[in-house]
C-alpha cells in the first residue's frame, strides 16, 4: 500500500483482505483456505489506491472521509459534545463506551430531526420533526449550550473528570 502512496491501518486492509477471501469462497463454493490462490495483493492494493486517488480528486481537499458539518452553533451538536466528558466519568473511563454513546446520540439527532424520513417517529416528539423547534428548545434549556464549542471548555470538563486524552 505505501508504494501506491496510500497509507491505512493495517487492520483496516486484513479486515478488507479477509471479506475478499470469504466472498471468493462462498461464490465458488470452496473452503476459504483454498480462495487464497485466487487473491492477488499488488492487485488490491493498485484498487485501494485508485479508489482513494479518485475520492480525493474528486473532492474538496482535505474534506475527504470527513462527515459534513453543521453550522458550529448547533445547540443539538453542542449538547452532545458536552455529554463526553459526563459519559467518560460515568463509565470509568471507558473510551469504547464513550464513542458508541456520542455514535448513538448523533444518530438519535438525525432520526429525531426527520433525517431518515422515519415515519414512525412523526408526531412522537414535542416538537415533531421541527428541527429549528428542536433547536430552540435545547438553547431554552440550557442558554450557554454553545460554549462546549470552545475547546479549553471542553478539555478543562474533561480534566476535571480525573480522564484525558493524550497520545503515545
Amino acid at each position: 500500500m505505501a508504494h501506491q502512496g496510500v497509507t491505512v491501518r493495517p487492520g483496516t486492509v486484513a479486515d478488507t483482505i479477509e471479506q475478499n477471501i470469504r466472498a471468493v469462497a462462498a461464490q465458488l463454493g470452496i473452503q476459504e483456505r483454498s480462495a487464497w490462490r485466487y487473491f492477488d495483493p499488488a492487485g488490491l492494493a493498485a484498487s485501494i489506491a485508485q479508489q482513494r486517488q479518485t475520492a480525493e480528486s474528486s473532492s474538496t481537499p482535505g474534506e475527504v472521509g470527513r462527515a459534513p458539518m453543521p453550522p458550529l452553533d448547533n445547540p443539538e451538536l453542542a449538547l452532545i459534545l458536552g455529554g463526553v466528558p459526563d459519559a467518560l466519568e460515568e463509565s470509568g473511563g471507558d473510551l469504547y463506551n464513550v464513542i458508541v454513546n456520542v455514535a448513538v446520540n448523533a444518530w438519535m439527532a438525525g432520526h429525531i430531526h426527520g433525517e431518515d424520513g422515519c415515519t414512525g417517529c412523526q408526531d412522537k416528539r414535542p416538537t415533531g420533526t421541527n428541527w429549528q423547534a428542536r433547536m430552540d428548545t435545547i438553547s431554552a434549556m440550557q442558554p450557554d449550550i454553545t460554549k462546549w464549542f470552545d475547546r479549553n471548555v471542553w478539555t478543562a470538563a474533561l480534566n476535571d473528570t480525573g480522564y484525558g486524552v493524550t497520545r503515545t
